[in-house]
């Protein structure tokens, strides 16, 4: 059995080193490490601190390591990066206690027989330290180190919002947002599960303006809750399911949800159906496909047929087949940095290659529109070219589609399209526009 603090060092360096996601990997260390619900949660908390902070870590780390922090054995700087987050930033661990671990995990998963004695000399000269200005050669920047975003993402969020908004939207992505429950009201009431959830000894309160929605912490795994193994609820971010409100879905409808895994939008949209008409929820992988079995067996939504389709290749007998089209396309996922923070250290060239697939997926997907029909485009993404140009390309393109205005709860009438901010909103970051094929 290994120890909260070890299990989160080994996890930083296998994620920085095989490139895997933080939030899959996290998991199964913590099963593998044999760690309680307490020790499970204290490494959780160690791992997604230090990736919201990792640039600040390092560049304070910087000015009192002489070696530069590159040059150090991966494990090494990790368990530094651990220590180096507890005593910055946690005030319920004693220094002693950060320090002494992490020395005695550098004897441990070090080769060199110096790098417990540089990692001992490094935390305490940063115990000494006073607290220096964060400074960098410009605003952007200084931007970039205090809240650990990478420069080219500073300078995005800068270019959309400004740089007062930018650091709010960046300090909203290093928070620690609650898990957004959705009531399946086809089995039970939010009167009745907000108390059976907390007598399973999580926190709960209702969202404060959108409906059926509860917001908890201090769950622990929440597929050992008996409420959700009954399929009482699912989890999806208010924004998408307010994206699915946006779309209108009724009883009835054929509906075809083309990019469906995890499948929060095709739950959401199967229990305003009421679990009648036809809902074809799609993915590229058989894997995903298991999961959209597994998710609508377990909320008893039977009108979900998951079907393994590549959203970008044309299914001819789906011409003008559907009421409603959902197209929430593969994108840079920038909206969801609170959730995943290791999205920001992604390399961002690949991205520049993700409009182009969006676009030919919309494309697609709206063949299969009836005249009349509606159709959603949606991203978990804040940047304009992934979603305000995708939408205005297609419509130059396309005049035989138009935006449809919507309401949505607390937010009002919208003008056909939406942007959510974590910032301002308490969401996901998420765009979603309302297209409808004219009759």
């Amino acid at each position: 059995m290994g120890s909260a603090r070890e299990t989160a060092v080994l996890t930083l360096a296998a994620c920085e080193k095989q490139g895997a996601w933080s939030d899959g990997h996290l998991k199964r260390a913590i099963r593998a490490a044999g760690l309680d619900r307490r020790d499970g949660a204290l490494c959780a908390r160690l791992c997604y601190g230090v990736l919201q902070n990792r640039l600040l870590l390092d560049w304070r780390l910087s000015r009192v390591c002489s070696m530069r922090l590159e040059k150090l054995d991966l494990k090494v700087l990790c368990g530094l990066r651990v220590a180096a987050y507890q005593l910055l930033f946690l005030d319920k661990i004693p220094p002693s206690a950060a320090v002494n671990e992490a020395v005695e995990l550098a004897k441990g998963h070090s080769r060199n027989p110096r790098a417990a004695g540089l990692v001992n000399g490094v935390l305490r000269a940063l115990l000494r330290e006073e607290t220096p200005e964060i400074k960098g050669k410009d605003e952007i920047e200084t931007l970039s180190i205090w809240y650990s975003h990478p420069r080219w993402l500073a300078e995005e969020f800068a270019a959309l919002l400004g740089l007062e908004g930018a650091a709010a939207l960046m300090e909203a992505d290093n928070g620690q947002p609650p898990t957004a429950a959705q009531v399946n009201t086809r089995n039970t009431r939010l009167e009745r599960l907000g108390p059976e959830l907390r007598s399973a000894g999580a926190e709960v309160r209702p969202h404060p303006w959108l409906d059926d929605c509860l917001l908890l912490t201090g769950t622990g795994d929440l597929e050992r809750l008996d409420a959700f193994r009954r399929g009482d609820f699912y989890v999806q971010d208010p924004a998408s399911r307010l994206a699915v409100l946006a779309a209108g879905p009724r009883p009835g409808m054929r509906v075809l949800d083309c990019c469906a895994a995890p499948g929060g939008k095709s739950f959401a949209a199967a229990i305003l159906m009421e679990n009648r008409g036809e809902l074809i929820s799609c993915d590229i992988h058989s894997h995903k496909i298991r999961l959209l079995e597994a998710g609508r067996d377990r909320l008893g939504l039977d009108i979900i047929r998951p079907t393994l389709q590549n959203a970008a290749q044309t299914r001819e007998d789906w011409r003008q087949g559907f009421d409603l089209v959902l197209a929430d396309v593969p994108c840079s996922g920038l909206g969801i940095i609170r959730k995943k923070p290791d999205i920001r250290y992604k390399d961002p060239q690949p991205l520049k290659g993700l409009p182009r697939v969006q676009r030919s997926i919309l494309d697609n997907c709206a063949q299969y529109v009836r005249p009349g029909g509606g159709l959603l485009y949606s991203t978990c993404t804040l940047l304009r070219r992934e979603n305000g140009e995708i939408v205005d390309g297609f419509l130059a393109d396309h005049p035989d589609f138009a935006p449809e205005p919507f309401e949505l709860p607390h937010l009002g009438p919208q003008p056909g399209r939406i942007t959510f901010w974590p910032h301002i909103h308490g969401t996901d970051g998420f765009f979603a526009a309302k297209l409808r094929r004219k009759g």
